[in-house]
């Protein structure tokens, strides 16, 4: 792979629509720029990696009592509703990817002639799957195109994961939605130090990987 990689974060019921378990803020606005992204790809043969929650109630990020910064209330649990993607970014036929380790060497075959990917998380960090970081070195993108919810959580974790491993990084910012405009500010002045380019759902459908 020699061209950009759709990074989708997340984009499941219980974050963006309204009546989710755990929705973010406007999420629900975004929706039609996130759909334009997915179109884009599939059009343009690029790789669609969409990262989702995969709860069970025993994942220590679960909480009844939450904090909201390390726990979490119940959210996307798996065979939920809330757990699938919103139909605007849904996928045909992904390949899943858990969280049990594959052979590093058996990823590039696995990955060879599929555009859709399906990794499964955890915690808040996609990083936290022992398999993303093999499959990166396999799909070698020119550049990461990240989008999704929520900006100052797994967004955040997404780019700055990718970032310490020396990808280059552009945000779709009005795909995008946070939880907190104090922590979305400061996410993204840290990006921008990190070298982050900013672009728009506009930019990308008019550009031709």
């Amino acid at each position: 792979m020699s061209g950009p990689l759709l990074w989708d974060v997340d984009t499941q019921v219980d974050f963006v629509r309204a009546d989710g378990k755990l929705p973010v803020p406007d999420a629900e606005a975004a929706a039609p720029a996130m759909a334009r992204l997915v179109r884009w790809a599939e059009e343009h043969g690029v790789t669609h990696l969409a990262t989702a929650d995969d709860h069970e109630l025993t994942d220590p990020e679960i909480s009844d009592e939450p904090d909201f910064e390390a726990t979490y209330p119940p959210h996307c649990l798996r065979g939920t509703r809330g757990a699938a993607k919103i139909p605007e970014t849904a996928q045909r036929d992904p390949l899943p990817i858990s969280l049990t380790p594959y052979p590093p060497s058996h990823l590039p075959r696995l990955v060879g002639d599929r555009r859709e990917l399906l990794l499964l998380k955890k915690t808040y960090s996609a990083f936290s799957n022992p398999n993303l970081e093999p499959l990166l070195e396999a799909l070698a993108p020119s550049e990461v195109l990240v989008f999704g919810v929520a900006t100052d959580v797994c967004n955040h974790a997404a780019i700055m994961g990718l970032r310490a491993r020396g990808y280059p990084v552009a945000f779709v910012e009005d795909a995008s939605r946070g939880l907190s405009d104090e922590r979305v500010e400061r996410a993204l002045a840290e990006w921008r130090q990190r070298g982050v380019r900013f672009t728009t759902t506009d930019e990308v459908v008019a550009s031709k990987p």
